[in-house]
This record gives C-alpha cells, structure tokens and sequence, in this order.
C-alpha cells in the first residue's frame, strides 16, 4: 500500500485543512492509499512555534501595515540573501524533531502544503537523505517568493494564474499541474442531494423561503462579528427581509453575544460556535461573508457560493480577493458601513446575486484534493 505524508502548518488554519482534505480523499483512493498527517509545529521548538504562528497571528491582527510591510518586503528579497539564508538556518536548527519524525513514517511520497516543511526537505534531498518524491501545493490565489522551492517533484496551483507565476519565476514547466485548492469531500456541487440548500435551511431552524446570510468573519476595518451582525439585521427597506447564520468559531465570548443578540431578533439569528458542518451551513446560504482566506474561499467555489468579502490581510488574502472581484464571483466591503450597504443592495437584488453564484460555480473545484492525489500517485 502506498505510504503518503502529508505536512502542514498551523499559521492559520487555511494550510491544516488543506491537509486534511487531502487525507481524507486518500481513504476513498483505489487502490488503497495510507495517508498520515502530520502539522509541523507539532515537532518543532517550543520557542520556534510560539514566533511563528502566534506571533503571526498577533501581527496580522494587530498590526496589519507591519505584516503587509514584511510580507512585501520577503517577496522581493533573493533567496540567496543573507536574511533568507539565516531564516532557513534557524528553522532547520528548530525542526529536528520533525526530521526524525519524517524519516520515521517511511513515505512513499511526501505533500507539503506550506512551504516550510518544503524548504526543509529540499536541503534533505540534497544532502541524499531522502530519496522519495516532495510535491508543494500552494494555498492561495496569487504566488508569494517563499513558495519558490526549488528542487519539488512537483508544484501545485489553484489557477492557470498561479502557474504562470511558477514559471515566470523559475519554476520547470514539466513539474507545474494546476488542479485548484483541495477541499474536504463533503464540499460537493451544490446540486448534490445531501447538500440541497432548502434541507439545510431548514435543519438549522429558518424559513427557506427566505434569504440566508451566512457570516463567519470579523476584524480590523469592519468590527468584531457581533457588531457586524447586528448592524446587517438592522437593515432597512427593499430586501431587508432576510435571516443570519453567524458562526463564532471558539470564541466563547463571541458566541455570548450573538446569543443574546439572537434573543432580540427571534426568527432572524442563528448563532452558532464551533461547526464541523460549514459545508451545510454554506449549502443554505444565499451569500457568504468571510475573509478571503485561500481554503474558505475554495470551499465558497466549490458549492458556487456568491461572497462579501470583509477584512483581508495584507498580502495574500487582498490577492485572493482581487483574483474573486476579477471573475465577479465576489463583492469587498472596506469598512462596517460598506459592508451595511453592500449586504443591503445584494439582498435586494436576486439577479446580481445570481451572476455571483453562476461565476463562483465555475470557478470551483471541488475535486481538487482528487487532482493533486492523482498527480502525485501517477507520477
């Protein structure tokens, strides 16, 4: 049986999912494909992981002029630079543990979908230290200098796009296959019976003749999700009569407010934490309003959702909403009085929604944890 590692990193939860959707299509493989998952900041220093995921998760919330600085800054900085060389350095010195761990599970072939475990196996390959193949998929819409790891069986992009990008930076043509953004399996066509929007409507307790927006997002610019939802069901005039499902995560104190917030609004809120259901949830929605993470909005494409996009960080999540703006498979609010505005005139307007939807669906890919398996197990 095929021995496959998949390697993520948990600096957000964009790259983890990413993984996961590619573990769990690998079970339905045939033949049979093992498939381990492993998030590197499970093996690395304590210290190392503390920098480099908590610390970019305060900067990027915090300080997001700072982050969208460093940000523009690495993409244009040679990897031979000296600032490149002593960041390689210390990530090797840090992830010894993973290196272990990785020689231990005996791969067949390896998927990286961050580029950090990618760089690390690249200097093993180097030195003769693994012999098996090391394929990288990115994560995003647009393509950032420290994806550019050279010496990969294999790189994996999201759009034609992304893959122009690979070879205008160096990347061989021969290695390069555009299979989209892997997505778990329960992410099906929206026509597929189990996720048949009016079901899911009402599994969750709303009126399916009625509207569904579906919110899951909140940050600098446009507020905390409490404040956005209760500004958007204070909505007026033509259109306004619509229901909310807004999803706190595992913020505790979120999900407080929503409910008391969902008391004063009977019939209108629904107010959930933490789901493993989003695919239901986003099969009941009319519109999605999120931030314009790589695998969130994947997830939107592949159930052909139309989005509001709110509060993108600087760099990456900006280029995810500039390439969905570009296909018209998205709408941008700036700010909470944008985001009022612009959920108004979609709600009152079903045919712009319906151009959205139409754009998003053939923009999706929802077998795109299939593609990359494929490509990999073939090559």
């Amino acid at each position: 049986m095929t021995q496959l590692l998949i390697l993520s990193v948990s600096a957000g939860n964009g790259h983890v999912r990413a993984a996961q959707a590619l573990a769990a299509t690998a079970e339905s493989m045939v033949p049979p494909v093992h498939a381990t998952h492993i998030d590197a900041m499970a093996h690395v220093a304590g210290g190392f992981r503390k920098v480099y995921t908590d610390w970019y998760l305060q900067l990027v919330n915090r300080a997001p002029e700072v982050w969208s600085y460093l940000h523009q800054r690495a993409d244009i900085t040679p990897h031979s630079a000296t600032s490149q060389r002593l960041r390689r350095g210390i990530e090797r010195v840090s992830a010894g543990a993973l290196l272990r761990e990785i020689h231990r599970a005996k791969p067949d072939a390896i998927v990286c979908t961050h580029f950090l475990p990618a760089e690390l196996l690249m200097r093993e390959q180097t030195r003769g230290r693994i012999d098996c193949p090391v394929w990288l998929q990115v994560t995003d819409y647009d393509l950032h200098n420290m994806w550019i790891v050279p010496g990969m069986a294999g790189y994996l992009a999201a759009t034609e796009e992304v893959a122009f990008r690979m070879r205008a930076r160096g990347l061989p043509s021969d290695r390069i296959h555009v299979t989209g953004i892997p997505v778990m399996p329960a992410f099906a066509r929206p026509d597929a019976p189990a996720l048949a929007r009016d079901a899911n409507v009402m599994r969750i307790g709303l009126d399916p003749a009625r509207k569904v927006v579906l919110m899951a997002a909140g940050g600098a610019g446009v507020g905390d999700l409490p404040s956005m939802v209760a500004r958007v069901l204070a909505i007026r005039g033509a259109g306004s009569d619509f229901q909310v499902v807004a999803v706190a995560g595992r913020n505790a104190a979120a999900l407080q407010a929503l409910e008391a917030l969902a008391q004063k609004w009977p019939g209108r809120l629904v107010a959930l934490g933490f789901t493993n259901e989003m695919e239901k949830l986003m099969a009941a929605a009319d519109l999605v309003v999120t931030k314009p993470g790589g695998l969130t909005i994947s997830e939107c494409l592949a159930l052909g959702k139309p989005m509001l996009l709110v509060s993108p960080i600087p760099g990456q999540e900006e280029h995810n909403a500039g390439f969905l703006l570009e296909e018209s498979a998205a709408w941008l609010a700036y700010d909470a009085i944008g985001l009022e505005y612009k959920i108004a005139r979609l709600m009152a307007a079903p045919e712009q929604l319906a151009r959205m939807a139409h754009k998003s669906h053939g923009l999706g890919k929802p077998d795109a944890a299939r593609a990359v398996l494929n490509c990999v197990l073939s090559a």
